[in-house]
């Protein structure tokens, strides 16, 4: 049996000449390519879930603004006839295109907001007028309600003054967060830097108890906002839709739910031997670390991790100083009082890593040096082959497959 899994490079890594009683493959939903998208979204945005269609939420003269959180399922490829449904719907309501206006938040948990570039991606989408939410920025943010200690809570001012704001972002699963992503939603993505750091050092210090938090929060600021439109978008396996759901926002995520169901399947039994692919160029450390996670639900707790991916850039200072036989503990609660998002990133997603990999050995094939990648204590695999052998010697494996997006059920 032969299994060709990406992992970012020209070429496939094939796993050949093991019998397919001893695999197991796990792969998200199929989904549909750019030509199908523009169904897809039509039937959401005109069957919503809950509420009244997209072209019943506005009325003529209403100033829109979309706000995109985080980055959408199918990238660039997409976004064109995401889009392009929904500004015929919101004209069909008698909204002006001059009226709408489209606003982008960085993934919280991913990128180093003071690295952001000066320029908007996906500008010509559509002629829509396009800004990029910086939260380093507090002119750009307005007061909205206070939390429960009486701290208060900015978002972007232009969500804040707008007239009727559409909500869209992706919906999708974060194994080392083990279940559901925050990536997507409006809170914290369109907060305050500081209201982003501090939802990172929750995480940090009680991760379980900070994410439920964080959900009934992001439901209480999305209630205080007005928002009674919102557009989830569930990825497909090879940057492709697998569905959208659209409506009052609860009624959206649980619709997503079902939808995304492929990327949280129950395995019935563990492997020694797992190999996991990342398809990302480049892969980022945070894709890396949730695919570790993945492959770790999946892995027997004495067997090995492969990660296959294209990772050029080497990871932050305090993975490394960790990996070196720095104390992890006393290196998380230095990085706790920064005030960099980078180094909050970075302790972060290695203390999500160091609770997914456990006692289980890992295994890189990427693009990062030998010498680089042994000294970190972590196997490296020159060439497929090298991947190849270790698994003649299994006697089973789980193939996972764009597993930077899988949240496979403990077994």
């Amino acid at each position: 049996m032969k299994v060709d899994l990406n992992y970012g490079s020209d070429d496939p890594l094939v796993i050949d000449s093991i019998s397919s009683d001893a695999i197991t493959e796990i792969r998200g939903p199929e989904g549909v390519d750019a030509d199908a998208v523009i169904s897809v979204i039509k039937d959401a945005l005109l069957l919503p879930a809950a509420g009244p269609p997209l072209s019943e939420h506005v009325v003529p003269g209403d100033r829109v603004i979309i706000a995109q959180a985080g980055n959408l399922p199918g990238g660039t490829l997409l976004a064109d006839s995401i889009y392009s449904v929904i500004l015929e719907i919101l004209q069909s309501g008698g909204v002006s295109r001059d009226d709408v206006q489209r606003i982008i938040a960085r993934p919280t948990l991913e990128s180093d907001t003071s690295s952001l570039p000066d320029e908007v991606p996906d500008t010509e989408i559509q002629n829509i007028s396009t800004t990029l939410f910086n939260p380093r920025n507090d002119s750009d943010t307005a007061y909205l309600s206070a939390d429960e200690a009486g701290e208060p809570l900015h978002l972007a001012r232009t969500l804040v003054d707008a007239d009727v704001v559409l909500s869209i972002g992706g919906f999708g699963y974060d194994a080392s967060l083990r279940g559901r992503s925050p990536e997507g939603e409006l809170w914290p993505s369109f907060a305050r830097q500081n209201q982003c750091q501090k939802f990172i050092k929750s995480l940090l210090k009680k991760r379980q108890s900070a994410l439920h938090h964080w959900r009934d929060e992001s439901e209480q600021i999305t209630a205080q906002l007005g928002i009674l439109a919102s557009l989830r978008l569930v990825a497909g396996s090879h940057q492709t839709l697998a569905g959208a759901a659209f409506g009052f926002p609860v009624a959206s995520i649980t619709q997503s739910k079902l939808q995304a169901k492929k990327w949280r399947p129950t395995i019935p039994a563990r492997s020694p031997l797992s190999i996991a692919g990342i398809p990302d160029r480049p892969c980022r450390f945070a894709e890396f670390t949730r695919a570790v996670a993945a492959a770790a639900r999946v892995t027997t707790h004495d067997g090995t991790i492969c990660i296959a991916c294209n990772m050029r850039e080497e990871p932050g200072i305090i993975f490394t100083r960790w990996r070196h036989g720095v104390d992890l503990p006393m290196l998380l609660r230095e990085a706790s009082d920064s005030e960099e998002t980078a180094l909050l990133l970075d302790a972060l997603h290695t203390s999500l890593f160091a609770k997914a990999l456990g006692d289980r050995r890992l295994v890189l094939l990427s693009q990062l040096d030998q010498d680089f990648v042994e000294d970190l204590d972590i196997g490296h695999a020159e060439t497929p082959d090298a991947i190849n052998r270790l698994i003649q010697q299994s006697e089973s494996v789980c193939v996972l497959h764009e597993a930077n997006q899988l949240c496979p059920k403990k077994s």
